[in-house]
């Protein structure tokens, strides 16, 4: 299992329909819980206004690969 650290970028692994964030959708974590096992993580439009801030599992999200690649998506309204 890849560490993740404070302010590493991770990509979510689930559907969050309440925020509008589906899996792929990246953030950063900005405070680690405990041994790693949450995280509060940012995530944030391109013109900069925070979507969400949530605390998440570790099953939630992971770091992001090397072999991972950027995508964009319009974010429905919630």
């Amino acid at each position: 299992m890849n560490t993740i650290k404070e302010l590493d970028a991770v990509t979510l692994t689930c559907d969050l329909p309440k925020h509008g964030l589906v899996p792929g959708d990246v953030g950063t974590a900005v405070l680690v819980h405990g041994d790693g096992t949450a995280f509060e993580v940012e995530f944030v439009g391109y013109d900069g206004h925070t979507v969400a801030l949530l605390t998440l599992e570790r099953a939630q999200v992971r770091p992001l690969q090397t072999h991972d690649i950027p995508h964009a998506r319009e974010l429905a309204h919630v």
